[in-house]
């Protein structure tokens, strides 16, 4: 797997060499659009429209419009050339709580793994976040931006992961967010909470969708005609009482035995 990104963490005048790479990958399925009549796959060909020419990714250039109609061209050289040590490093700023940080601003995660002759740095950086409970906040530049940043130790290991500037977030439509609610109906809602209370553990989760999709697919290969699964029970009304919903939700849910300590999983959080 390549690298995405090789720097230096920053911090005070320490640097320490490593290597980011990407912890998540999609494992969908990818649908391909085809000509109804001829099922033939469809095509997205880039085209000039001076010359009507299909053009090569090496034809291709990026341009800034600064003027409708007039374009100035930056190459990929020029753009690196432009990026100092500073810009490179992966700079921390601060150290804050982990909870100080909204979850709505976490966009994407990379492992981070040391370079040569980083390990002992990139370790001693580790243990005090856990030891001191913190994470770091700062900014580098990847592809042609700055991105904000928290790096977070999980595990034995440390995640950095991409920040949206608070500008990127957008406002909540304005409605009545926070009605009034009785004694007798938190208490329900706390209990069903502590029913269903137990350690993460994401191996416990699937995409069953997905695997229900894949059958699909295998089915239609074969051959078989596709008929939908027969489900148990109509659909919830919409219009139900809460009290009786939260009660009906403590008598049928039925909770999973709680693990003992020790046992949680090594990708979960620090």
């Amino acid at each position: 797997m390549a690298a995405s990104k090789k720097g230096a963490i920053a911090f005070g005048l320490v640097y320490i060499p490593v290597e980011l790479y990407a912890a998540t990958r999609q494992e969908e399925i990818r649908f391909n659009q085809l000509a109804k009549e001829s099922m033939s796959r469809v095509r997205y060909v880039k085209t000039c429209p001076s010359c009507k020419g299909e053009l090569e990714p090496e034809d291709i250039v990026k341009g800034y419009q600064y003027e409708k109609g007039k374009y100035v061209v930056v190459t990929n050289e020029e753009l690196d050339s432009i990026k100092t040590e500073k810009d490179k490093a992966i700079a921390i700023d601060q150290f804050a709580d982990r909870d100080e940080i909204p979850p709505i601003y976490y966009q994407k995660s990379y492992q981070v793994v040391a370079q040569d002759g980083g390990e002992k740095a990139l370790e001693l950086l580790r243990r005090a976040m856990v030891e001191k409970n913190k994470v770091a906040i700062g900014t580098t530049v990847m592809g042609n931006s700055e991105d904000l940043f928290a790096l977070v130790p999980y595990g034995d290991e440390l995640a950095l992961i991409t920040l949206f500037y608070e500008s990127e977030i957008r406002d909540m439509p304005k409605t009545e967010r926070h009605p009034e609610i009785s004694d007798k109906e938190l208490t329900l809602a706390e209990n069903l909470v502590e029913q269903l209370e137990r350690p993460f553990d994401p191996s416990e989760y699937k995409d069953t969708y997905q695997e229900k999709l894949r059958d699909l697919i295998q089915e239609k290969i074969e051959g078989k005609e596709v008929v939908a699964p027969k489900e148990s029970g109509g659909k919830p009304s919409n219009v139900i009482d809460l009290m009786d919903a939260l009660s009906a939700s403590l008598k049928e849910t039925k909770p999973k035995p709680k693990r003992s300590g020790g046992s949680r999983s090594k990708k979960a959080a620090s």
